[in-house]
């Protein structure tokens, strides 16, 4: 895994989603952002090769749950579960309490 400040410095964002885990394959990935389905830094992308940077904050409603993901790492390839969540800090609000 590559981290902050070493040799990768960027990421193409399907790829990055896939690594990550976020999405189960690269192509789907790839069709979700040309649908429009996440937003970088407050912008809609629809381009799968948008460019990552370190610090880029992923908003996106999929699967009816919001999910805030900021990028803190990139990795050359998909690895287990626990290196793909080091790729991210989850920064998606809490759910507010149901009234009874």
């Amino acid at each position: 895994m590559v981290q902050n400040g070493d040799a990768r410095e960027t990421q193409r964002l399907d790829k990055w989603l896939w690594h990550a885990r976020i999405i189960k394959s690269r192509s789907l990935a790839a069709q979700l952002v040309a649908s429009g389905k996440f937003r970088v830094n407050r912008e809609k992308i629809l381009k799968p090769a948008f460019c990552l940077k370190s610090g880029d904050v992923i908003t996106t409603a999929l699967f009816g749950k919001l999910r805030v993901l900021q990028v803190v790492g990139f990795s050359d390839r998909r690895g287990p579960a626990v290196e793909a969540r080091a790729l991210y800090q989850d920064l998606t609000p809490e759910d507010p309490p149901r009234a009874a």
